[in-house]
């Protein structure tokens, strides 16, 4: 069960902020996270190693952005939570869109979901009451639109993008799991992608295989354990609107 970096320590969050400094790299900063034996580790130090992913996507040819968040989960810088995933979800969506046919320059695609995603940061989900993974969906479709703060229609779609990534998310309830959160952003891109945009991703629905890590995992009510997906709607296509 991983939990602290340092010594596998529960995790606590705290409702302020306080000063804290790195137990890696000693760098102080405030948070409102560390483990109860004190550690704290900061978001460069959780995601070093996360550049490995820039390898991956530009070789990769899959259409599946499930199948390809899965393989940078697999990577020796991905931890069971983090704000990698802030990453991660921006980055497997980029990659499938642009094998799908979608019009994109993956690498300056993906060097911006870098940027954009590393400045989310870790707790946001019950911090700001937006996850990570789910923003990040909607950073994806802010840089495929080309959306600004004045544009019209691409900045429409950004938002709604991550407005259906966060209900979905927010439907599966908590506590966190980065995994079912990251999955169920992807899904709803997908079809989001597919309703909006006219490119199709391919469309898997994952079987967890990360509950073992999990200290919160939250059973068969995830959409994603083997027993509990068929009951869930978050993982169904929706369907396209008529014209």
């Amino acid at each position: 069960m991983e939990e602290c970096l340092i010594c596998k320590a529960r995790l606590e969050y705290l409702t302020q902020d306080e000063v804290m400094e790195c137990a890696i790299c000693h760098k102080k900063e405030t948070s409102k996270t560390h483990c109860v034996n004190g550690h704290y580790v900061c978001s460069d130090c959780h995601t070093q190693g996360m550049d490995s992913i820039f390898g991956l996507c530009l070789s990769e040819t899959s259409t599946d952005p499930v199948a390809i968040v899965r393989q940078m989960m697999d990577l020796p810088f991905c931890h069971m939570h983090g704000p990698e995933h802030h990453v991660m979800v921006g980055a497997a969506l980029l990659t499938a869109y642009k094998n799908a046919g979608g019009n994109l320059d993956l690498e300056k695609a993906l060097r911006e979901i870098y940027n954009r995603g590393k400045a989310i940061p870790g707790g946001a989900c019950g911090f700001w009451g937006a996850c990570g993974a789910g923003i990040s969906a909607g950073q994806f479709l802010a840089i495929v639109t080309q959306s600004t703060p004045l544009a019209k229609e691409p900045w429409g779609l950004s938002n709604q993008m991550t407005a259906r990534a966060l209900d979905s998310i927010g439907k599966a309830g908590g506590p966190r799991c980065c995994k079912r959160d990251s999955f169920l952003a992807i899904l709803a891109a997908i079809d989001f992608t597919r309703e909006h945009l006219g490119v199709e991703m391919k469309r898997t629905v994952p079987v967890c295989s990360y509950s073992s890590q999990n200290n919160q995992c939250i059973g068969k009510k995830c959409p994603f354990s083997a027993s509990g997906r068929q009951q869930h709607s978050a993982v169904r296509p929706l369907k396209l609107r008529q014209l």
